[in-house]
């Protein structure tokens, strides 16, 4: 490890979740890289500091006004001080410098959700989809991706699920059904009338989980 250069050593040190001595190792990388502060900011935010993380993105986006991905994580302090309104400009801001990135689009839908407007949350997420249908599966080294609010989560992964559904992305549309009823998602009526899972509800995988659930899969009442 010794031998890499700083900022490697502090790429793997954060994927094995060890953010201070990440920390350590980004500070000791060139002090001009705006991409060596950003990663810095993403170490802070994963130890929940946001205000050095913002401090952090702030740099990066000084270095370099052009880095959405700096952007795009400023919006996601503003998202966690709960000021999402500020998330949502630096979405925007984010996304037209870099136009077609899916979690910029995924990050702004998470945003709408938080504030309440949850039809516009939901075209944001159908645009993120579409641009990249794994974009609420993989995870970027370079950028933060938000989870929804609490209280809204399950109806997040009820909306995931959907859009999975809608696609024919059979593991991935129960995958989110299952997280919703995890996190208190109840409305059988809405689940049974939902198009999206019209050719879902035919599947066997479909009728498991409703039978783990408790529910019937023809009368949509539990027993």
């Amino acid at each position: 490890m010794a031998s890499l250069p700083p900022e490697t050593q502090g790429d793997l040190l954060m994927i094995h979740g060890r953010y201070l001595a990440a920390i350590a190792a980004y500070q000791r990388a060139p002090k001009d890289s705006p991409v060596v502060w950003n990663k810095l900011g993403i170490a802070y935010q994963h130890m929940y500091a946001l205000d050095f993380a913002k401090a952090q993105y702030e740099k990066a986006i000084f270095l370099n006004p052009k880095y959405s991905e700096a952007v795009n994580n400023l919006g996601t302090v503003y998202y966690g001080e709960k000021d999402y309104r500020k998330a949502e400009n630096y979405y925007k801001k984010a996304m037209r410098l870099k136009p077609n990135c899916a979690s910029y689009y995924s990050n702004m839908g998470t945003a709408y959700f938080a504030d309440h407007r949850y039809k516009k949350g939901m075209e944001a997420y159908q645009r993120a989809f579409d641009i990249d249908p794994n974009v609420f599966i993989n995870e970027s080294v370079e950028r933060i991706a938000e989870n929804g609010p609490i209280e809204e989560q399950a109806q997040l992964n009820f909306e995931l699920a959907k859009l999975y559904a809608n696609v024919g992305n059979t593991d991935a549309a129960l995958k989110y059904l299952r997280l919703a009823f995890m996190d208190g998602f109840d409305d059988v009526k809405k689940l049974m009338a939902a198009k999206e899972f019209a050719a879902l509800r035919e599947k066997p995988e479909f009728r498991l989980l409703l039978a783990e659930e408790h529910i019937s899969d023809v009368t949509g009442q539990t027993h």
